[in-house]
């Protein structure tokens, strides 16, 4: 596809090259030959912005083309933080956040809180980025969802990739870490469906707010695990 459009991008630009040569033979307008740069410069500036790759975002590694997943499909995941409730949470995953869409919501607490693991699953990755600071990637057990924790103060002692934990389990606590405001801590959550080839950097965005939502109108509640000793 990217070949394909930088193929028409460089036929247009050659096209108009052409005709304008053949133009200004004919006429000497500057009019005309300004016009004719002008439409170079787009036509080569668009087809490049198309072939573009879409790269990778700063705060989460969702692609930024795609929309969230069907929510009949949607995980059923446990609770982030303890004693959370309906009011704390907002939707804000289709708001524009540092340039782009956000893909996740920010859960406002205390710094220190601590942060629980949402599903049984692994610590896929522990990265530290410029904007998300200490995050957490998890995998669910079936390699089926991410899910991502950002602006970490700190992991849990004894944290490391590849670890197994249950839901519940104390895996870092609320900051403030990256680009977020140190006057503002909170957890940046987000959740991501992973595709055929399981890449901790790579999947769709799905909106966690109707998700959590769900879930504590049910009986799923945050309890943190009466053991933090890591498999």
């Amino acid at each position: 596809m990217m070949l394909a459009l930088i193929v028409l991008g460089t036929s247009l630009a050659s096209l108009l090259v052409v005709f304008g040569w053949r133009a200004m033979r004919r006429s000497s307008s500057v009019c005309f030959i300004l016009s004719a740069q002008l439409l170079l410069i787009g036509f080569v500036v668009y087809f490049s912005r198309l072939a573009e790759p879409p790269g990778h975002r700063a705060e989460a590694p969702g692609e930024r083309n795609e929309v969230g997943a069907n929510p009949s499909k949607a995980p059923t995941i446990g609770l982030p933080l303890r004693n959370l409730k309906a009011a704390d949470l907002r939707d804000s995953f289709n708001e524009l956040h540092h340039g782009h869409r956000h893909e996740a919501i920010d859960i406002m607490a205390a710094r220190g809180t601590p942060v629980l693991a949402v599903v049984d699953g692994k610590i896929e990755k522990l990265f530290v980025s410029k904007a998300g600071g200490n995050t957490i990637y998890e995998f669910d057990n079936s390699h089926t969802y991410c899910y991502y924790y950002a602006h970490l103060d700190r992991y849990a002692d004894g944290l490391s990739e590849g670890t197994q934990i249950s839901r519940g389990t104390l895996i870092g606590y609320v900051g403030s870490s990256g680009n977020a405001s140190p006057n503002a801590p909170h957890l940046h959550f987000a959740i991501y469906r992973l595709g055929a080839k399981p890449r901790w950097w790579k999947g769709v965005p799905m909106n966690p707010y109707p998700i959590l939502l769900a879930n504590l109108s049910g009986d799923y509640r945050a309890t943190e695990s009466h053991s933090n000793t890591f498999r």
